[in-house]
């Protein structure tokens, strides 16, 4: 397969998927579709290697996560920030909910080994895969290895479609309040006031060009992966690069949403949902069918256990129970999903640009810190204290 053809490829996969979601009004999510049509892909005309030929290359898909988890650290104020305790709460309960589901109902039914093991993946992260896929070959447990991988690969089938629903159903319902008058629990006013406070001042826009903008971004993230090195990954970057977005824009170094302003944000975001969608090429059909019945229990466990969690805590934390199981649900794939699945959700339910904003900014902050919280955090952390389980 030539370069272009690759490249074609890949791209029409992405753009089937936002066709089908336009035409069903985010109903059906993009990312959903897309991860289907690779699926057939890989099973039919797309080679194994196809991100590759097409130029998406590991060095390039690990910048453009860097710059992008940076860039969504300067959509955060300090404030919102904090403001976040509660999302960052419901997200660590969603993954007690899975442990509980999968270790306590799965073991019911399924091999202590085959829990143990393909809890981590589901509680979301690559690392925690990885980790977990090594532990099984090391026992002597190939089968067990290959379900490593299958979970975190598989596990947006489940999660895709959930997260599209609850955040429809809490999009209607923020809707309705902003459409009556309601306060929200967000004041985005008080946000942009705290702007004109930066210790820096911004550059004249004249100087706000691309590669200006660009070199500032690569700047701080420089300086994540050398506090990331000095403290020995105690801390995964992601986390130190997001933290390192917040004070950045925070501190005026940099401008609110670097990559938009650069005009660089799709090239990035197209790289990064093309390389997780990769992950499928190793799904076969024969490993899909070895694995199904496992697959469907240990996830079905996992994500009820997740959601029954994730409800008691927001009742308790007086957070709206669609919400609060979005959340939770970003264990089942985190970034860059859970950016794509939420603007999609606002902007299929906002009638105009303010209400479309709106919806961004009363969603997004919870998602990306639900996000980080389970896929960068805490599925390591889960991974390290199961591989001493088996």
């Amino acid at each position: 397969m030539s370069l272009i053809t690759a490249i074609i490829c890949v791209l029409g996969a992405l753009a089937i998927g936002e066709i089908i979601s336009i035409k069903t009004k985010a109903i059906v999510p993009s990312v959903f579709i897309t991860a289907i049509v690779f699926l057939i892909g890989y099973w039919t005309i797309f080679p194994e290697n196809i991100l590759e030929i097409a130029g998406f290359v590991t060095p390039i898909i690990i910048s453009s996560m860097l710059f992008l988890v940076t860039h969504l650290g300067t959509m955060l104020s300090l404030k919102e920030l904090i403001r976040q305790w509660k999302s960052f709460s419901i997200a660590i309960f969603g993954i007690l909910g899975i442990c509980f589901g999968t270790l306590v109902l799965g073991k019911l039914f399924f091999p202590w080994e085959m829990l143990v093991i393909a809890t981590p993946p589901l509680s979301g992260g690559v690392v925690a895969s990885i980790i977990m896929s090594e532990a099984a070959t090391a026992k002597g447990l190939p089968e067990l290895a290959v379900l490593a991988v299958v979970m975190y690969v598989m596990q947006g089938f489940i999660g895709y479609p959930l997260t599209a629903f609850v955040l429809r159903l809490e999009g209607k319902s923020l809707l309705r309040k902003f459409r009556n008058g309601e306060t929200i629990d967000f004041d985005k006013k008080e946000i942009e006031e705290e702007e004109t406070k930066r210790l820096i001042p911004p550059l004249p826009k004249e100087y706000q060009t691309t590669y200006i903008v660009l070199l500032k971004l690569a700047l701080l993230v420089g300086g994540a992966i050398l506090f990331t090195e000095a403290i020995n990954e105690v801390v995964s970057r992601y986390v130190i690069c997001l933290f390192v977005g917040v004070i950045g824009a925070e501190s005026g170094f940099i401008e609110r949403k670097p990559l938009n302003v650069s005009g660089t944000f799709g090239f990035y975001m197209t790289g990064l949902m093309a390389f997780i969608f990769g992950g499928l090429s190793k799904a076969t059909p024969e490993m899909l069918q070895t694995l199904l019945i496992p697959f469907i229990g240990i996830i079905g466990f996992g994500v009820v256990g997740m959601l029954i969690f994730s409800f008691i805590v927001g009742k308790i934390l007086k957070e709206s129970s669609p919400m609060a199981c979005a959340i939770s649900l970003n264990a089942l794939y985190g970034f860059p999903a859970n950016y794509a699945l939420t603007v999609e959700a606002a902007k299929s339910l906002g009638e105009t640009e303010e209400e479309k904003q709106f919806l961004i900014d009363a969603m997004l902050p919870k998602m990306l810190v639900g996000g980080f919280v389970s896929v960068t955090i805490v599925s390591v952390i889960i991974a390290g204290i199961f591989v001493k389980l088996l």
